[in-house]
């Protein structure tokens, strides 16, 4: 029919028969190279945010916030994807609000954030961190650095979903006993389900995979180390905003806590945070999702939920 159209009336359509513009995606954080060819049949892909105003898809992972004013200069806005476990980074309400889809891709992620979960907690107990640098510094800490094992310890899971779940298995594997805490979840196979208290008060290792809610927000404060065993190490890779950074700085400093590794913070970068002269803390820069491997999974994940979009959009089904 386009053929048609163009042999019969040239370049110049009559406006009722123009051709519709391509369907603008926005890919505003970095993906794999190979994305925006992957999805170049559904629309036309840019990386540039002065497009925004033509988008009718989003897609972000966690630099890009999707606020209110964000929204509001996206008119044409239809569809957010966060590439990714969890949507805290984008106004959920005010898009549905605007009648804008929101999704993620949970299922994505789960490997590479489970992964260093476990590598912080062996690296916590093993003083990795600190072996290599005073190593660097052309020291020998043999006898200063002493370690001790996962085997026979408790881990405990604050959530229990994809992330935990794998986290569980491995810990299995290295001989740990596993217990955790869901509000929402009250039977599982992967772990014992506890109450909150009874986890603090039992867990030698407790690894955080809560999504940050007004409930979870601040979460681990003061109180909550006060009921944890003594010597306790804490390992994050959900959100930062779930601690509060300054009580888990003091916790360490009393030697409450024995270690605190973590991949997330309440401000990024975590300029002045409390946690940077602390002792005995394990830090990275949200490297989570960040494998190789990762990034492919992500790919196809965005890939399918466009292409579904597609789809509905073409057969007039509601989105």
């Amino acid at each position: 029919m386009k053929n048609l159209k163009k042999e019969r009336f040239g370049p110049f359509l009559p406006c009722f028969m123009r051709e519709e513009d391509p369907m603008v995606i926005l890919l505003a954080d970095a993906f794999a190279s190979d994305l925006p060819k992957r999805l170049a049949d559904s629309g036309e892909v840019v990386t540039d945010l002065s497009r925004l105003a033509e988008a009718e898809i989003l897609i972000v992972r966690s630099k890009t916030k999707v606020n209110a004013a964000m929204i509001d200069s996206s008119p044409r806005l239809k569809y957010i994807i966060r590439g990714g476990v969890g949507v805290d980074t984008i106004d959920v309400e005010y898009a549905t609000s605007k009648k804008i889809l929101v999704d993620n891709t949970p299922e994505a992620s789960s490997l590479a954030v489970a992964e260093l979960a476990f590598a912080l907690m062996l690296a916590l107990p093993n003083n990795l961190t600190l072996a290599d640098s005073s190593m660097k510094e052309g020291k020998w800490l043999k006898k200063e650095l002493e370690r001790t094992e996962l085997c026979g310890k408790t881990l405990g899971l604050v959530g229990i979903g994809r992330i935990a779940r794998e986290v569980a298995a491995r810990a299995k594997a290295f001989g740990m006993k596993v217990i955790a805490y869901d509000k929402y979840v009250p039977i599982s196979n992967a772990a014992e389900m506890v109450a909150l208290d009874e986890l603090y008060a039992r867990a030698d290792y407790i690894s955080l995979h809560t999504p940050l809610t007004d409930e979870t927000r601040g979460m681990i404060c003061a109180s909550a180390i006060a009921k944890m065993k003594k010597g306790a190490r804490l390992i994050n890779t959900c959100r930062g905003p779930v601690v509060v950074e300054a009580d888990i700085a003091a916790a360490l400093v009393s030697g409450k806590l024995a270690g605190y590794a973590t991949d997330v913070y309440d401000k990024e970068p975590p300029e002045g945070s409390p946690l940077l002269s602390a002792p005995k803390v394990i830090m990275t820069p949200h490297l989570g999702a960040s494998t190789e491997e990762n990034l492919l999974r992500l790919g196809d994940s965005i890939e399918n939920r466009v292409r579904s979009y597609v789809v509905r959009k073409r057969d007039g089904v509601k989105t």
